[in-house]
């Protein structure tokens, strides 16, 4: 059996009991624009798939109320909608995230930016989006004035603001999520699980049969399901970036949604999808998408000064060429030169 999303594909296997009183249990439903879905081994004495879902589905609400830039009353949306020169009391959660995109937007000299959600707006990506097309040079210009996350500020419990920026967490809210939902997970007794949210995973354990949650990471494309590398995981989050689902064509040329922070134009490489594995789902999440905006040769450099664990796939004129890092390489069961 298999459970297809975004770049991954988890391999099940079998679904049977071992004749011990273990269940594979799971459930999932809508969030964040996308679905969730979580799997746990259901081992005597642990909590029913109803009272785990109620429990999981609490976090979501929560992370959508707080991080949601297509709802009105969320924090963030409230916070965006502030001019320059203030501020708002906000969530633990809200200010973890915003530390974690400066901490990425310092690594990557910016091209990794929580603020470019006007910049999504107008190449047509965002949440108030009127079409995607090619934006006019003086309108990019005017959009970047209100783009970089030098502009925020935490005071307290409060985010400030210096410029008319706009927060948008999409590129690590799914990451934040899924590292809430397993440390529920773990205090609720479960240790054997898989979880997903938006296409993001994370796993802990051994399934039903005892064997690893193996993933298979896909190439970028639709027409047709090809594994690149089937890896086992444990105790880590696994996020995929690519540029080949959300996109435009416009004069002949391909516009992706993801946009360099630095530019404020969509990446133009070759590189069509990164994906990371690290403890923490956040981080994978947040760094296959800084990559991503890399490229592969920036990209690849970053991993490895990092010791970051990153598999990237290119285009090529006969198909796709793939590359991985050396911390991916361990992470990943095999050895390295």
């Amino acid at each position: 059996m298999t459970w297809r999303r975004y770049g991954l594909l988890v391999l099940i296997g079998t679904l049977s009991a071992c004749g011990n009183g273990d269940s594979l249990e799971s459930f999932g439903g809508p969030t964040m624009g996308s679905t969730y879905s979580v799997k746990y081994v259901r081992h005597a004495g642990l909590p029913a798939p109803a009272d785990v879902q109620v429990e999981v589905e609490k976090i979501l609400a929560e992370v959508d109320r707080h991080l949601s830039t297509y709802r009105s009353d969320s924090d963030i949306a409230q916070f965006n909608a502030l001019p320059a020169n203030h501020c708002r009391v906000m969530p633990a959660s809200v200010l973890q995230l915003v530390r974690v995109g400066e901490q990425l937007s310092m690594q990557s000299a910016g091209a990794f930016d929580l603020t470019v959600e006007p910049l999504l707006n107008l190449w047509g990506f965002g949440p108030q989006a009127r079409e995607e097309k090619i934006p006019t040079a003086q309108a990019l210009a005017e959009v970047r004035q209100h783009v970089g996350h030098d502009h925020l500020r935490i005071d307290g419990e409060q985010l400030c603001k210096d410029a008319a920026v706009e927060v948008d967490f999409n590129s690590i809210a799914a990451g934040y999520a899924l590292d809430t939902i397993a440390a529920k997970l773990t205090a609720m007794g479960i240790h054997d699980y898989l979880a997903e949210a938006t296409g993001e995973l994370k796993a802990a354990g051994r399934k039903l049969d005892g064997t690893a949650w193996r993933i298979a990471v896909e190439e970028p494309r639709d027409d047709q399901q090809v594994a690149e590398r089937i890896i086992a995981i444990d105790g880590y989050g696994l996020s995929t970036s690519g540029d080949y689902r959300n996109y435009f064509v416009q004069g002949g040329q391909r516009f992706s949604h993801t946009l360099d922070a630095r530019t404020g134009l969509p990446v133009s490489h070759n590189l069509a999808s990164v994906t990371v594995i690290h403890p923490s789902a956040l981080m994978a999440d947040g760094l296959s998408t800084l990559l991503l905006i890399l490229g592969p040769e920036q990209g690849w450099d970053y991993a490895e000064k990092h010791d970051i664990g990153a598999f990237f796939v290119m285009r090529a004129d006969t198909g796709f060429v793939t590359r991985s890092s050396h911390a991916f390489e361990r992470l990943s069961g095999r050895k390295t030169e």
